[in-house]
């Protein structure tokens, strides 16, 4: 600390300092609370309601009493009164700023103020959890003290039904999950009913576990797909044909990066292997992708480390929480290729059809905040990207956890036979110990080597998170021995039995050090809360995967030349400060990954906000499309400039060829005979034709009624939109890939990327606008006075999947980690008012018709420029 910092306080106490004034006049109207009776304390809601409609207050100006009224109504119905630190908490978060709050400070009170101040607009406030557990959890708990106040609460959660979720997003604060919110709001811009859109406006957020949340998870974009072609017999025939392959002689694996490169040795074994004549060929690109995949699959990912095996699938392990991620799949592959490794059926893989990372749904909302215990180590990451600065709340009481400095040993060996000795010793001390390890593998070498010293414990990781409450709930009772994987580090409270703050309180050990410092101290975290004693230990080797790949050289030779013995350990704050170090620099490349994905998904959120403000335009219309006439004359344009004089190497312009082939093009009867040939041009040709085209289409839906031919318009667009955009995404990632090999040539990948986006969305728009206007003045309208808009289900939810997914190469930072390949598909159920759609099978009576060959309907064109082009958009209505 600097001596500036000791006279005048460091720039967070300076803000506490300044929020504590705001605190002191919260406390100045408790005594007017306690004094109000059930009623006229219940009845201050709609005051306060009152008091901010039309902006006769503010919310800032009603802050201090609408906190007291929260904090008496607490009291009463809790029996939990807030405290000041957690008031400065909820002034905090109503601020729009990261709230950092050690573990037992009550962060889910806390949030109880800004959200009940909030709510009082009648906007809506979400709250984000980490987990449907404890969505529904704080909801139910919280939600006696909203309604005692006379707010609605909704809960969010996978499963639910689509009435459901819309009243649960009708209520003044609504519960539930990031990746839920998230898929809610993509699935909501693939309606085609107003009626069934579920979410409203995103005004205010308040994030939990925000670092974990806005952090971890941001590296793994939302997307929902359906069903892809590809060839699953690949998996198989590439899988059979890694094994055996040597390392450094076949391959080369960098540790830092997980990346796998194959030597010429290799290419030349896995060419032979695969009877193919080149590997790098174009035509064997498939080839080459699935051998990649393989590599990795082997290589780098490792069982019951990255994932499980389980009912003959493959599970993913979360690398931050230890949790299985059902429904999860590794992204571009991979998954495919771990299926294949490990000799299950093979899955599917799938088509996106709408996208969003988290990042940028998090940034719709007017004002985003968050809480967590541990986020100051990422405040640069928080501020560049969200413009979120963190504050640091004081702890209610002085903490007094003894956290030792970390002890390092030469071999893994050693160091776990010290642990196991050590749990012994306080075990015997009545002393309960919390065991954090980083993988199943490494709590299930921890329980082995208790149970030969038979020691009585419990363990819980992914393959055994049912008893997870249970197991949690005595994780703090005399001599109780947990050993977890990252499962109890967020959202748990480890309650201490009797006689343990004698003992010593929690004892919490950490096996390793994870890749990120959040991580280990939210482990630290379980111990010492609210004033409680505890004690904390994490104890290293050599060998570790961290100290192996960024940290070891130099303590080796330390412990060298220091001549240690077996079973002989360091501890010296060198150590600390060598492994933070290490720690350090994968956090900066991690947020550089982040950045990079975000600085790609910028244009793509760019274009995405362009694509759904046209769907909501689209699904609100109540007058004609205006880009209708332009339109024609772009299609108009098109046709006349392949059969100009120029084009043609005739004289004039043939008016009977081209009435005829407007005609069809249209379906509506051309003129043209009028015009001069020799005086006519390209502009007045196709100026003439729209006005011909305009007037009959507006004749044509005379016999409507206004509201049916907006509902058909309105219908046509979105499907045309639906189509263009799934076909545009799959050109944007095969965009990404691409541009990725571009810096190889010196030239900036990015910008690559940035400059032909913008040329696809160009094309993407024209072609959206062009095939609306074919297809509407092509419609034939049946007599009838009354028509039916033809029923278009927005999505088969059967066929689709709901994916947590890392951007692809081109957005894809160096080092290659879990996170990188990661999907989620997310269970879904089919609304139960919502039957699947039925699938027939089309047949073809005559020969096929090649892309290339001129079009039957005889416009003198391809036919994939002409008919198949309008075939390709109708084909896939479901997808």
């Amino acid at each position: 600390m600097s001596i500036l910092s000791k006279v005048f306080g460091t720039k967070n106490d300076r803000e506490v300092k300044k929020i504590s004034q705001v605190v002191e006049k919260v406390n100045a109207f408790d005594a007017a609370a306690k004094a109000l009776t059930d009623d006229q304390l219940k009845a201050k809601t709609e005051e306060f309601k009152n008091r901010l409609q039309n902006k006769k207050e503010s919310l800032t100006s009603v802050l201090p009493e609408a906190f007291a009224v929260c904090r008496e109504a607490a009291v009463r119905i809790l029996k939990m009164r807030h405290y000041d630190v957690q008031i400065i908490g909820g002034i905090v978060l109503h601020e729009g700023r990261i709230a950092e709050m050690k573990t037992g400070e009550g962060k889910t009170l806390t949030a109880t103020l800004p959200v009940y101040l909030n709510a009082l607009t009648g906007r809506g406030v979400h709250v984000v959890t980490v987990n449907d557990y404890l969505a529904s959890r704080d909801a139910e708990w919280m939600g006696e003290l909203y309604s005692y106040l006379g707010l609605s609460v909704g809960t969010i959660k996978n499963g639910i039904s689509e009435s459901e979720r819309r009243a649960a997003y009708k209520a003044d604060i609504t519960y539930g999950t990031a990746n839920e919110f998230g898929f809610d709001y993509l699935r909501d811009n693939m309606k085609t009913e107003v009626e069934r859109m579920v979410q409203r406006e995103h005004h205010f957020v308040i994030v939990d576990e925000v670092d974990s949340i806005l952090i971890d998870e941001a590296r793994t974009p939302l997307i929902i797909s359906g069903p892809a072609e590809s060839s699953l017999e690949l998996y198989a025939i590439v899988n059979a044909a890694i094994p055996g392959i040597q390392k450094d002689s076949d391959y080369i694996f960098d540790e830092k990066s997980r990346t796998v490169t194959l030597t010429e040795d290799g290419i030349n074994k896995l060419e032979k292997r695969l009877k193919l004549d080149n590997l790098y060929d174009p035509q064997n690109i498939d080839y080459l992708h699935h051998v990649q995949q393989a590599l990795k699959a082997h290589v780098s990912f490792k069982k019951d480390v990255d994932y499980v095996v389980r009912d003959g699938q493959v599970l993913i392990v979360d690398e931050h929480t230890g949790r299985l991620m059902k429904g999860r799949r590794f992204s571009d592959g991979l998954h495919g290729a771990l299926e294949a490794k490990e000799h299950v059926k093979v899955q599917q893989e799938t088509q996106t059809l709408a996208t969003i990372t988290l990042q940028n749904f998090f940034r719709m909302y007017d004002k985003l905040s968050g809480m967590t215990g541990t986020a100051d180590t990422e405040a640069v990451e928080f501020h560049k990207i969200y413009t979120l600065d963190v504050v640091c709340i004081p702890t209610n009481k002085p903490l007094i956890r003894d956290d030792r400095e970390d002890v390092i040993y030469r071999s893994q060996r050693e160091k776990f036979n010290v642990i196991a000795n050590d749990i012994a010793d306080a075990q015997k001390r009545g002393q309960p110990v919390l065991v954090g390890t980083v993988s199943v593998e490494k709590s299930e070498l921890v329980s082995s080597l208790l149970d030969k010293l038979q020691i009585p414990h419990e363990i819980l990781n992914a393959k055994n998170h049912l008893r997870e409450a249970e197991i949690v709930a005595k994780a703090g009772q005399s001599g109780s021995v947990t050993i977890s994987t990252n499962m109890a580090g967020r959202g748990t409270d480890i309650v201490l039995g009797d006689g343990v703050k004698e003992a010593g309180g929690l004892f919490v050990v950490g096996t390793e050090r994870h890749e990120s410092r959040r991580i280990d101290n939210q482990l630290r975290g379980r111990s010492g809360r609210q004033g409680d004693p505890g004690r904390t230990q994490f104890y290293l080797s050599l060998e570790d995967d961290l100290m192996r790949i960024f940290a070891s050289d130099k303590l080796s030779a330390v412990m060298g030349r220091l001549g240690m013995e077996e079973g002989e350990a360091i501890a010296s704050p060198m150590v600390t400060r060598a492994i933070a170090r290490a720690q350090k620099r994968v956090e900066e490349q991690n947020f550089g990954s982040r950045k990079h994905l975000l600085e790609y998904d910028d244009v793509m959120n760019q274009q995405r906000q362009v694509i759904y403000r046209l769907r909501k335009q689209a699904l609100h219309a109540n007058q004609r499309l205006d880009f209708l006439p332009q339109a024609t004359i772009d299609i108009a344009v098109s046709n006349l400039q392949e059969n100009s004089p120029e084009a043609t190497n005739t004289s004039h312009w043939e008016f009977d060829k081209l009435e005829a082939l407007l005609t069809r093009v249209f379906h509506t009867p051309i003129r043209l005979a009028e015009l001069d040939s020799e005086d006519a041009n390209l502009e007045g040709l196709a100026q003439v034709t729209e006005e011909q085209v305009t007037a009959a289409y507006i004749e044509k839906l005379k016999k409507v009624p206004e509201e049916t031919r907006i509902r058909l318009e309105s219908w046509v667009y979105l499907q045309v939109i639906d189509k263009s955009w799934k076909n545009h995404l799959s050109a944007m990632d095969s965009l990404k890939d691409s541009v990725s090999l571009r810096g190889y040539g010196q030239r900036d990948p990015l910008q690559e990327y940035k400059k032909e986006a913008f040329k696809l969305f160009s094309d993407l728009m024209a072609r959206i606008n062009q095939e609306t206007t074919s297809a509407l003045v092509s419609v034939e309208v049946p007599d009838e006075a009354e028509i039916e808009t033809p029923v278009h289900d927005d999505f088969d939810e059967e066929q689709m999947t709901f994916k947590h997914a890392e951007a692809s190469a081109a957005a894809r930072a160096p080092q290659g980690g879990q996170e990188d390949n990661m999907i989620y598909h997310g269970a879904q159920q089919q609304p139960a008012n919502q039957s699947a759609p039925k699938i027939e099978t089309i047949k073809r009576d005559g020969d096929k018709i090649g892309r290339n060959d001129p079009c039957p309907c005889g416009s003198g064109k391809k036919y994939k420029k002409c008919h198949g082009l309008a075939g390709s958009m109708s084909e896939d209505s479901h997808p």
